[in-house]
């Protein structure tokens, strides 16, 4: 699926290549957040002017070497479990290392702890428990209460990406998750990994890696805000990452 819209070129100047973003997941017309997605890259090219190319990358084929390398931004969309972890965990690492803008959201987020778990905090043998439910270390356990169809205020915290992106310091957001963080989260933010937003209860649903250029994942899915029309200000930030990545005026 791409969603395009013509720039206007100055004369004797080559046209600017519109962004290219690669929407890991494995896509399906059950999983609302999928169907919403298209709706939203219209809306940045219509409303926002932001355009962005975006190529559908399967969790089976990110485990490929080099598979997101070379796009604008990479954004690993709900849809867990995904039927590959490894290529989950390899479209995050490369965008992390490559200062690549990246957005985790829902399985997105979960994956990104364990990415950052594994390979930054040497916590090899932490686990997902909708993987691996019987591992002895679970990173992303089974929340106390489904979150399947719930809106809660998120607390974000100053001086943050997150508040910078949203421009607020609450926010009222949707969910469709059952699972969520639970050890290490010291062990993480000891290595450079800060949790920038809270529920009404303290537990981390945003999170956020200083010093990248873009790169941010939320337990709660700003693609499902409103009807699709108008994108969540998450999603607006990420194309914007994505146009200066490519050097597309915006």
């Amino acid at each position: 699926m791409t969603a395009t819209t013509p720039h206007t070129a100055t004369p004797n100047a080559p046209a600017p290549r519109a962004a290219r973003i690669a929407l890991v997941g494995d896509r399906s017309p059950s999983v609302t957040s999928h169907t919403r997605i298209p709706l939203l890259l219209d809306a940045l090219a219509a409303r926002d002017g932001l355009v962005l190319d975006a190529y559908w990358i399967s969790t089976e084929d990110a485990e490929e070497p080099g598979a997101v390398r070379g796009f604008d931004a990479v954004w690993v969309v709900p849809g867990s479990p995904y039927r590959s972890e490894a290529g989950a965990l390899a479209a995050i690492r490369t965008a992390r290392e490559d200062g690549v803008p990246f957005l985790g959201t829902c399985g997105g987020f979960q994956h990104t702890l364990l990415e950052f778990a594994r390979h930054v905090c040497d916590l090899t043998d932490v686990a997902h428990a909708e993987n691996d439910p019987d591992a002895d270390d679970l990173l992303i356990a089974p929340l106390a209460c489904s979150l399947v169809g719930h809106e809660g205020t998120v607390t974000i915290a100053p001086d943050s990406l997150a508040e910078s992106v949203v421009g607020a310091r609450s926010s009222i957001e949707r969910y469709h998750c059952t699972y969520g963080p639970g050890a290490h989260l010291d062990t993480l933010r000891a290595h450079g990994l800060r949790f920038s937003g809270e529920d009404e209860a303290g537990q981390v649903r945003m999170t956020e890696l200083p010093g990248h250029p873009f790169f941010l994942a939320t337990l709660f899915q700003p693609e499902l805000s409103g009807d699709g029309s108008r994108p969540h200000p998450i999603v607006r930030a990420l194309a914007r990452a994505a146009v200066r990545h490519a050097g597309v005026p915006a």
